[in-house]
């Protein structure tokens, strides 16, 4: 491929994601009393929120509600085309409607919009030609300035579809934030996978039937070499009567071979760190694990109030997916 070639195609990249670029700016500017409308209708609403649309409106009417009914919004996806021919019935007692179309005139939508009002639901048009049927017909609009595609030819939807797109996320997040939607409530909807995992192990599950290395503060060194080997977690915690009073890692006991030459009068308390990093059993993994990135450690004490539970390392947590 030739260099001239190459810099067609490169300029054809950028000038597309630069007119994408200019359309979330735009509609980032059209937003106004409209939307926070549709937000405050939708909080106060009993029911699910349908979302509809035909071609490629369709396919992001289906992202979008993708991302509502994992952000805490009840809302469920119906094809405009299927809507006129039986699946109507999708809309039930309390829903409203959102229904998406860069033209607002397309025939499919001409004939649902009618129906959906005549039921008695609340018509939501995300739509960009405000002269439009749709848009006249709508209770509620988000509107969605497009002034030209990316496409050459000005007709493929690409700046509209991503202007539609981001118009769903920013109605999704608003949601969420007018509802407090947490990281907790985020977990619940999302039990599957590295993400899941992040949100719901506790560091507590990871602590093995082997993980509570411990010695006293007076023990002999040749014990404390044994047991940290013997558990293969790296370091061992200090506990004297139940009490947590130290660590010692494999590197203080590195560091003590080289300054040290009678290791018989040497004991834990000798070695060992007095301010352990600790975190509770409940803490999730994720925090543990950022906790021991910031300090630079790869062995954790965890803890069940001032009861020593047992100690994590850095690749029981990686073990488990969660990053």
């Amino acid at each position: 491929m030739t260099a001239k070639k190459t810099n067609v195609i490169l300029g054809s990249a950028r000038q597309t994601l630069m007119l994408e670029s200019e359309g979330l700016r735009a509609l980032s500017e059209s937003i106004d009393a409209r939307f926070e409308s549709v937000v405050k209708l939708l909080l106060k609403s009993k029911g699910r929120l349908v979302v509809t649309g035909i071609g490629k409106s369709g396919n992001i009417a289906q992202k979008i509600v993708a991302t509502l009914v994992s952000t805490g919004q009840p809302a469920v996806f119906m094809h405009a085309a299927d809507a006129i021919h039986g699946d109507l019935g999708t809309i039930q007692k309390n829903d409203a409607v959102l229904c998406i179309s860069k033209s607002g005139d397309s025939p499919e939508i001409k004939v649902l919009a009618p129906l959906v009002k005549s039921m008695g639901h609340k018509l939501i048009a995300m739509v960009s030609n405000e002269k439009s049927f749709l848009h006249k017909q709508a209770d509620y609009v988000l509107f969605v300035p497009v002034a030209q595609e990316a496409c050459p030819n000005n007709l493929a939807p690409t700046v509209s579809t991503t202007a539609q797109l981001a118009m769903g996320d920013a109605l999704a997040v608003a949601l969420m934030q007018e509802r407090g939607f947490t990281a907790g409530d985020f977990a619940r909807v999302h039990p599957g996978g590295a993400l899941g995992k992040k949100l719901y192990t506790r560091i507590g599950d990871l602590i093995g039937s082997n993980s509570a290395p411990s010695v006293s503060s007076n023990s002999p060194i040749r014990k404390v070499i044994v047991e940290i080997s013997s558990k293969r977690l790296g370091a061992t915690a200090v506990i004297d009567k139940k009490k947590l009073v130290g660590i010692i890692t494999d590197g203080d006991i590195r560091r003590m071979l080289e300054k040290q030459g009678d290791l018989e009068k040497l004991t834990a308390r000798d070695i060992m760190g007095a301010n352990p990093k600790t975190m509770d059993e409940s803490a999730l993994a994720v925090e543990a694990f950022q906790l021991m990135e910031r300090h630079n450690i790869t062995a954790l004490i965890i803890m069940k109030g001032d009861t020593y539970k047992g100690m994590v390392h850095l690749h029981d947590i990686l073990k488990e997916g969660i990053f």
